[in-house]
Order: structure tokens, then sequence, then C-alpha cells
């Protein structure tokens, strides 16, 4: 059986153009302000799903939910993104060389061993992911199971579509995502429904109300032969061109596994940095601070969603620079994601130095506790280096460099992890606040390193 599962082109896709990559930036730069618009959104639903929820439920309610959320989406992220992210690059380097078809059954395989290697722990931990996590609730588990299963259909459909540069369908599907999983707050909110479950329910119904579009992606293609290639052309290469370059090209388990082995350790050491800290401080003082740790990482959490939108699009272009060899529109590409990261972090860092509290207590309430401006602006900055890091993360997986960089990743998650659970700083928000902006720092510094090493010959092709 052939790993190549041919999914043909729309007819709007020009493809690679011989001249230059002009036609391609000018795709992108459409598609990712298509992407962003649509993921702009869901941003709004994602922070109003958890507004509502905050002011719905009571403190220990609103930190189990919000440590179910948690929960989840570290696993949805370590877990599915790297076969998104593997399919996103394969898929996008592909059509830049103009190859036929695109090899799914590698990725499918490795998806599927991921949601089942999830399951079988997950049965197997049951009355302490309960008892420990949910106190008891049997509804929040299989939230969370049902969910997470759910999602792997999900995030491959995203790797499909991103490497396609169907960033429209994309942009649709995170935002049916986050709207549906919003309508369960707001039931609750105006007296439909009641109590942390019916809030909690959205998580599991998200990912399957988010596979609508599906069918629309298939319904626009028809049969053609490799990007930028007409459908004469293909037909006068016949099969046997085909095979040729399936028998030469296909994504091998050896590369596929390698690829994605090394971006679970980067998707883990980023949800630790997003994430660790509610986990720590719930060990350490309770629900109550850990869902007030989770408002504050949530100046975090927005804008990474918001920002999907550019990771998400970056990579496939950023894999077709990179095939066609055009250094300069690479680099280019980086420098001006950056300066737009470095300039919005800046914005957002200085708002919060003014009105963050006041705005933060609005929309979120504060629990008995109190935001502090200045640890506020802190999060705010490490923020922009986090992002500035996912941008230069981009361009070492669009350059196999992705070994070096889950290195560094993992030893940014190591320190901010030590730095949080030991006392280091008396007031544990402070610590927090403190130990994210110095690792996204450490980050920084060392992603930019790796992507000063320039790309790594490919092995996409490698028996084994």
């Amino acid at each position: 059986m052939s790993d190549v599962a041919t999914a043909e082109h729309p007819p709007v896709d020009p493809g690679p153009d011989e001249s230059g990559s002009g036609t391609a930036t000018q795709a992108y730069a459409s598609g990712a302000r298509i992407l962003s618009i649509g993921i702009a959104s869901t941003g709004i639903f994602t922070f109003a799903y958890l507004a509502t929820a905050s002011h719905v439920l009571d403190q220990q309610a609103y930190g189990r939910v919000s440590l179910c959320w948690a929960v989840m989406f570290v696993i949805l992220s370590v877990i599915y993104r790297p076969v998104e992210q593997l399919l996103s690059r394969t898929i996008a380097d592909r059509r830049a060389r103009g190859l036929h078809g695109h090899p799914l059954r590698v990725p499918a395989l490795i998806q599927s061993g991921f949601a089942i290697l999830f399951l079988v722990a997950a049965l197997a931990l049951r009355p302490r992911i309960e008892q420990n996590l949910f106190d008891g609730s049997s509804s929040l588990y299989w939230i969370l199971v049902i969910g997470v299963l759910a999602y792997a259909a999900s995030y491959f459909a995203r790797g499909w579509l991103a490497g396609h540069e169907r960033f429209a369908l994309y942009g649709g599907l995170v935002f049916l995502e986050s709207t549906s999983r919003f309508l369960f707050a707001l039931a609750v909110a105006v007296g439909i429904g009641t109590g942390q479950s019916a809030v909690a329910l959205g998580m599991a119904v998200a990912p399957f109300v988010s596979l609508s579009v599906i069918p629309f992606a298939f319904g626009r293609f028809r049969d053609r032969g490799p990007a930028g290639m007409p459908a004469a052309d293909a037909a006068r290469e016949g099969p046997a061109h085909a095979a040729i370059e399936e028998a030469s090209e296909d994504l091998t388990m050896k590369y596929g596994a390698g690829f994605a082995v090394a971006v679970v350790g980067i998707m883990l050491a980023e949800q630790t940095l997003m994430n660790a800290s509610v986990l720590i401080v719930n060990g350490h003082s309770g629900r109550a601070l850990a869902g007030f740790v989770f408002n504050v990482m949530l100046i975090v959490r927005a804008p990474l969603q918001l920002f999907q939108a550019i990771q998400t699009s970056i990579l496939p272009h950023l894999a077709g620079l990179e095939a066609r060899d055009s250094p300069e529109d690479f680099h280019k590409a980086i420098r001006v994601t950056i300066l737009a990261i470095a300039a919005f972090a800046g914005a957002v860092a200085l708002g919060l130095l003014l009105i963050g509290p006041a705005v933060m207590t609005a929309l979120l309430g504060n629990k008995g506790f109190t935001y502090g401006r200045f640890g506020l602006a802190l999060v705010g900055l490490g923020m922009g280096l986090h992002l500035a890091s996912g941008t230069l993360n981009q361009a070492a997986l669009a350059r196999n460099r992705a070994q070096i960089s889950a290195v560094a990743w993992l030893v940014a998650a190591a320190v901010f992890v030590l730095f949080v659970a030991l006392p280091t700083i008396s007031a544990e928000v402070t610590r927090v606040e403190v130990g994210y902006f110095g690792a996204a720092l450490l980050l920084c510094i060392m992603l930019s390193g790796v992507y000063r090493l320039g790309p790594a010959v490919s092995n996409a092709s490698d028996s084994g």
C-alpha cells in the first residue's frame, strides 16, 4: 500500500512560479490576513468563554474547569500539534517542488498511535485523575477523555489545510470550535444550563463541530497534477511518473517519527511555560490561587492564540521558500514577523502597566487576590519574547532543525519549572511572573542561535 494519499490542489492555487517567489509571497500574505481574522475572532470567543465561566462559577468550580482546560490543551498541543506541523511542512515542501500527491498514511499512523497511548493512560489513571484533578468529578474526566480523542481528527485536518494553504477554511475550523464552546458557558449565564459540567461540556463538543468545514475543503478540489503543473501536462506524465515520485519522495516513518518526537518535546516545553505554573500553584496553595494564576497567564494564552494565525501560515510559507532556495525572502519573512511582534508586545505591556489591574478585575474578577501592574507588564513582555521564539521555531522546523530547537525549548521549560517550584520569590504570583519572563528571554536567545546555524540537510526520504 502506498504511503501517499493524493489530495488534489484547488484551481485557485497558483503553485510556485518559475520567475521567483513573488506570487507565492502574495498568496501567503493574503492567506495570513484571512487566517488572522478567523483566529482573532477565535481568541475573542475563547477569552469570552473563560471570562464567562469565571463569573458564573464559584472559586472552586472555576478552578476545576480551568484546570481541565489547562490539562486538555497541554495534552492536545503535546501529542497532536507535532503531526499538524509535520503535515503542514511536508505538504508545503512537496507542493513547492511540484511533486504529485502528499503522504498522509505515516502522519495518520503517528496521530492514531498518540491517541491510543493517551486513551490507555487515561483509563489506567482514571481514579487518580478524577480525585486529584477534579475532586471526584467523573463528568470532567469524561469530558477530558472524549475531547482529547476528538481533537485528533481536528488537528490532523488543521495540518492538511495549512499545508495546502487553505487558510480561510483553517480559520473557519478554529472559529467554529471556539464559538460552539462559548455557547455552553453562555447557556449557563442565561440560565439554560447550570454548573461546572454544563460549562465544561463545550470542551468536548467543540472539536466535533469544528470538523464540519472538512466537506468544503474537499468539495473545491479537482483532478490536476503537481502544484503549478497544468492537468494536461500531468496526464501526459502518466501513472509511471507519479509512481517514481512516490517511491523516491514518500515521507518515511523514520523521518516522520523523528520530526514528531522532536516537536512533541517543543510542544511539551511550550505548554509547560504556559500551564506548569497553574499546576505548581495548585499543589502549593490550592485551586483558588491556581485559578487566579491561570487568569494572569491568559495575558500569554490569548495573544498566542491570536498569533497562531501567523505561526500556522508561516511554516508552510517558510518550507516553500526553503524548497525554492529563497534565503532573502526567508529572512525577510522572519524579520517582518519579529518586528510586528515587538510592536504588539510593547503596546500590550504599556497598556497592562497603565490599566492592567482594573481591566483584568473587570473582565475576569480577582477571586480574592490582587493583580499587580508591574507583574502583568512583565508577563506582557515575556509574551512578546514567547511569540518571537515561536516564529524562530517555525524557521527551525522549516530548515530541519527540529531536534536542536527542541533542546532549547526543554532547557527553558526546565529553568521555569525550577524557578516557580522553588521558593525563589516569596510571593507565588510574582514568582510566576518573573519566572515566565526570564524563561521566555532565555528561550528567545537560544533560538536566535539556532536560527543563525542556517538550514540542515533534509532526510525526509531516508529509508528506515
